[in-house]
Formats: C-alpha cells, sequence, structure tokens
C-alpha cells in the first residue's frame, strides 16, 4: 500500500482513471507532506487563516493554531477569503503530446502534457471550492470551446471534474483569440489560472495577456512542458514531427541540443519577464515534476495575496 503523499509522483498517479480521485489523492498528499516539509504552514495559511499583523483585533488569534505552530495567526472573514477563480486550458494538440509511440527509445512513460495539466488544474479546483472559493472552466482552442461559470458549491465541483475529464487535445491553435473572448466573458475580477505549452505566436499571445491584465485579473501562467522538451534527450539521427501539422524533420540530435536549449531558456525567461512586468505570474513544470514541486509556487502567490 502506498503511502498518500507518493500520489504526488505522476506516474502513480496516471495509474488511478478516474479524475475525482487523482484530485482528492494529490490534495491529501500534497498537505499529508506538508507536516515533514519546510512549507508547512501552507495548510493553515491557504485555507482560513492569515498572520497576525500589528492592529489585528486580539480576539480573532486562533489560539489552537498558535499552540501547534508557535505562530500568531487570526481567522479570515468571508470577504477576505472568497475569490471567483477560472481554470484556462490550452487544448491544442500540442498539448497532447507525447503519446506512447513518440517517447524517445526506453523511456519511462510519461503523462501527455494536457493530462497533466487537468490532473493540476482539477486539484487546484478540488482545493478552492474546499475554501469556498468560485471555481470556472473555459477550454481553448481557436476560440473558447467550452465555458462553466464560477461557482463554489460542492455539487459544482463535481461538474468542474466530469468537464475536465472529457477534455481532448485536437487541432491547431489560436490561443490568443481564445484568451481574449474568454477575458470578455469574465465580468467581475478574478483569479486567471492559465494552462498552456505557450507553443503559439507570441505577439498575439502577449497581446491577449495584457488584456487580462488590464481587465483587472490576476493572472498565474502554468507553461506545461514535457521532460523530453525541456531536457532534449534526443541521440543520433532523429526524426523530428510537428505536432499540430505535418511537418518532419530528420537530423542529428546531438548537434541540435545546444542550440535548442539555449534557444529554450531564452523563450522561457522572456516570459518570467513578461510577466513579472505586467505583475503576473510565471510557473514552468513539466510533467515528470512531482504535483507538490508544481503546486507549491501557486501556493506562495495566493499567500501574498493576503
Amino acid at each position: 500500500m502506498h503511502d498518500i503523499t507518493h500520489y504526488l509522483r505522476p506516474d502513480l498517479i496516471a495509474t488511478v482513471e478516474r479524475l475525482d480521485l487523482r484530485a482528492k489523492f494529490i490534495t491529501e498528499g500534497f498537505f499529508a507532506g506538508l507536516h515533514a516539509s519546510p512549507y508547512h504552514g501552507f495548510s493553515v495559511e491557504f485555507s482560513e487563516h492569515r498572520k497576525y499583523a500589528l492592529g489585528d483585533d486580539l480576539r480573532t488569534i486562533d489560539w489552537q493554531v498558535y499552540g501547534r505552530t508557535d505562530r500568531l495567526y487570526v481567522k479570515k472573514f468571508e470577504a477576505e477569503t472568497t475569490l471567483d477563480a477560472y481554470l484556462l486550458i490550452d487544448t491544442s494538440a500540442s498539448m497532447g503530446f507525447p503519446l506512447p509511440e513518440q517517447l524517445e527509445p526506453g523511456a519511462t512513460p510519461r503523462m501527455p502534457k494536457l493530462d497533466y495539466a487537468i490532473c493540476l488544474a482539477a486539484t487546484l479546483g478540488y482545493m478552492m471550492v474546499g475554501q469556498q472559493d468560485s471555481v470556472g472552466l473555459f477550454a481553448l482552442d481557436k476560440s473558447v470551446r467550452y465555458a462553466l461559470p464560477a461557482r463554489s458549491k460542492r455539487a459544482h465541483l463535481t461538474t468542474l471534474i466530469a468537464e475536465l475529464s472529457r477534455i481532448k487535445p485536437a487541432g491547431e491553435t489560436d490561443l490568443a483569440a481564445a484568451l481574449h473572448e474568454a477575458t470578455r466573458r469574465v465580468k467581475r475580477r478574478s483569479l486567471f489560472l492559465l494552462f498552456t505549452d505557450m507553443l503559439t505566436d507570441q505577439k498575439s499571445l502577449t497581446d491577449a495577456l495584457h488584456h487580462v491584465r488590464f481587465r483587472g485579473h490576476d493572472l498565474i501562467i502554468f507553461c506545461v512542458l514535457d521532460w523530453a522538451e525541456a531536457n532534449f534527450p534526443y541521440k543520433g539521427e532523429t526524426i523530428f514531427e510537428g505536432v499540430e501539422n505535418e511537418n518532419r524533420v530528420t537530423a542529428e540530435a546531438l548537434a541540435l541540443r545546444t542550440a535548442y536549449l539555449e534557444a529554450l531558456e531564452k523563450f522561457l525567461n522572456d516570459h518570467r519577464q513578461l510577466a513579472t512586468a505586467m505583475g503576473a505570474d510565471f510557473v514552468q513544470v513539466d510533467n515528470r515534476m512531482t504535483f507538490d514541486q508544481a503546486l507549491v509556487p501557486f501556493l506562495l502567490r495566493r499567500r501574498s495575496r493576503f
């Protein structure tokens, strides 16, 4: 029997078929792991408390939490904790990489990027509804393929998980156009959690991200890469195929590796700097990272809101 924290590993969570159980196991594994990690205290601050600040009413201090942590926390009022959050999922064909036949020879099976992103999104939805936040969904390709309004009821979480589990990768994307459309639909200031591999026209995407921030929405970008995209482990003569077209290139992989990794580093750094400049957050993940590694940056950002 696996310890619950083992379900933070994508290779183990992939053996669980139901998305609702995946989200439940990842959430429970994450918070169980906090008790033995340097991030102990997130489970307090993330859900219903914030650190005591000079001037706070002493009657709001939670002395039970103080007894467990030796730190002063005050209970947050509902108006301090609730928000509307939207999970925005890039459903383009490139997010379906890698299929089993696309893995490098001898590689350990990995979740496709979209499956990893959906697990992460479902887990965050599970956490946020658990603390009475409202969560909605946009599935994006060339436009908004599917939209679910933000709600905070437990019954809504069931619908959210069901719709996430139906998402499949398909076709080319116009992520920028879809993001503009989603932004126009959301009238109330909200938190946007965008899950994408960023493989789209960069100028138009930049304009769309600025639109999100201009409308007052908080923005966290989860750049989801396949492990091979992030590390380029290929050797010898290799056939590289387009994931959203039929382009094929045969090349000596080692001759490309240095230039590829340098270009990738610049690509990611450019996006980090862009996010910082617009007051957004950029979280880079790959599909071999444990889910707690992907969740901690989000929780750091979430905690800093208060």
